[in-house]
């Protein structure tokens, strides 16, 4: 990553950091910790901003993203199925 990008990046990390900040000041009822909802823009922006370079560099097309995307998060809800499972003790399927 460039000087520039990384400031740029980070610049936009306090912004959208002072956002969550104001949103929550502000009455918001997503009820989580502000760095935690930092953590899960920043993710989300990373993801879709190496998405957009892949498909514009034509590496990938927008249907294997959406379709490694749906596979990603599937698999997140298999992990939390098992976790669950074990923590309960019985068979968890989320839907």
């Amino acid at each position: 990553m460039t000087h520039q990008d990384q400031d740029r990046y980070t610049a936009a990390m306090h912004a959208m950091q002072s956002g969550v900040a104001a949103d929550q000041s502000g009455g918001s009822e997503d009820g989580t910790p502000k760095h935690l909802r930092v953590g899960v823009n920043s993710a989300l922006v990373s993801v879709a901003g190496i998405g957009r370079l892949l498909i514009d560099k034509g590496v990938i097309t927008q249907d294997e993203y959406e379709a490694a995307v749906a596979d990603a998060m599937e698999n997140e809800v298999r992990l939390y199925e098992r976790r669950l499972s074990e923590r309960l003790g019985s068979t968890v399927t989320l839907s």
